[in-house]
């Protein structure tokens, strides 16, 4: 058995040890524990999981400082004042380890609910054994539809599912009037999956639009021969469904072909307000258009500007979604406990599903048990942004869609 670091927050400080099942603090009543299932190495998306735990910690920190705790705190019951725990497991993107860790996290941790997924062939494979233990499991950054849509009781998600993606870009396709499209997508459920949303809606809404969607091996290293042929093809644009390593392999591969920026490249979401995006492709990278669920003009809700304060505080960095995302999630949780007046798992479910919540950007999150791919699904807004410049921060992108937020247009290289 691996070990696995807990950590408590108290009053803003971080006290942390490597856990081998045993409980830390002995403070009574004893403190509630809440868990983060996330990659944290490869050949998932580690930098993104290290963003969600970092999210993470700023929520319980929430928790146990501003709401003074569980239960007794602010907004709380009449039960004495309980502090939350952190106990966190790292999944690599895999969905056997992903099984294994959330078994780790409910039997040997005692977490009564778990957030923090990002790949959604790892969500999915320990959606049904959150099932099994009836313990709340919150996606808080895997889009694939079937997450929701095969109504899982106990799996609940705070992130945009895959049609609303699919809308989002063909709405901006069609704003641009371009026609003829192109999809790499990688061999994974958010991957086949964007790519059966994306055909759907074409079909659906009968767009004039077509579409030419590849599917590649997540772990191949070379995309050359699938980028060559789009070349020959012209498409008038090309949406890149990579995760962390694959993304990045086919902008650069597109740029040396001569493919990028001469066709414009749509990333299908927010890996490139990340700190190392210039630095892993420097001009390579200009021009880009991607999917993102935060701009920092948006206005944030009082609990959104203390997460983004605190973040730069403590991490030096500007707070991007991965992390206010997963601070909200802690929150939500939080709230639910508080509105059941309990830490029983099944009440924690009760209370998301009858319960409103604030959030980082705003309050008012439900999760109803609605029709199909809605069912126990909050999303965020959803805007598309483009690098213009190398080097430019988050904050100086434009917005190119929806056209209610936009913020500038769409530019190619001169």
């Amino acid at each position: 058995m691996g070990q696995r670091l807990v950590v408590t927050v108290v009053g803003g400080m971080l006290i942390a040890a490597l856990a081998a099942g045993g409980a830390v603090g002995s403070a009574a009543p004893a403190p509630v524990t809440l868990g983060v299932l996330t990659p944290l190495s490869p050949p998932g998306d580690p930098a993104a999981g290290q963003l969600i735990e970092r999210g993470a910690e700023l929520g319980i920190q929430y928790i146990n400082t501003v709401m003074g705790g569980l239960f007794g705190g602010k907004g709380g019951c009449a039960l004495p004042a309980t502090q939350v725990r952190l106990a966190v497991e790292d999944d690599s993107g895999l969905p056997e380890k992903a099984i294994a860790g959330f078994r780790r996290l409910v039997s040997e941790d005692h977490a009564v609910a778990v957030w923090g997924q990002f790949h959604s062939s790892a969500m999915l494979a320990a959606a049904p054994l959150a099932d099994q233990l009836g313990v709340p499991f919150i996606s808080t950054q895997a889009s694939a539809a079937d997450i929701t849509a095969k109504h899982f009781k106990a799996v609940f998600r705070t992130h945009p599912i895959d049609p609303d993606r699919a809308a989002a870009w063909l709405g901006w396709i069609q704003a641009q009037g371009w026609h003829k499209v192109a999809m790499l997508a990688e061999n994974t459920d958010y991957g086949i999956g964007l790519a059966e949303a994306t055909k759907s809606l074409i079909a659906a809404k009968k767009m004039n639009v077509t579409l030419d969607a590849v599917i590649f091996d997540r772990t191949s290293s070379d995309l050359t021969p699938q980028l060559l042929k789009f070349k020959a093809e012209k498409p008038d644009v090309l949406l890149n469904v990579g995760v962390g390593t694959p993304a990045y392999l086919i902008i650069k591969q597109a740029h040396d072909i001569g493919l990028f920026p001469q066709v414009p490249m749509l990333g299908s979401y927010d890996f490139p307000v990340r700190p190392e995006y210039w630095k892993n492709l420097g001009a390579a990278g200009n021009y880009l258009a991607f999917i993102s669920y935060y701009h920092p003009r948006m206005a944030l809700s009082p609990l959104g500007k203390w997460a983004a304060i605190e973040y730069a505080k403590r991490y030096k960095d500007v707070a991007i979604y991965s992390n206010l995302n997963s601070f909200g999630d802690a929150v939500i949780l939080a709230e639910a406990m508080n509105q059941a007046c309990s830490s029983d798992p099944t009440k924690i479910i009760a209370a998301l599903e009858r319960g409103r919540f604030d959030t980082w950007i705003g309050s008012g999150a439900t999760f109803p048990r609605g029709a199909g791919v809605y069912w126990h699904q909050w999303s965020p807004p959803m805007v598309i942004l483009q690098f213009t410049q190398t080097d430019e921060t988050y904050d100086q992108a434009p917005i190119l869609y929806p056209t209610a937020m936009k913020t500038g247009t769409y530019t190619g290289p001169h």
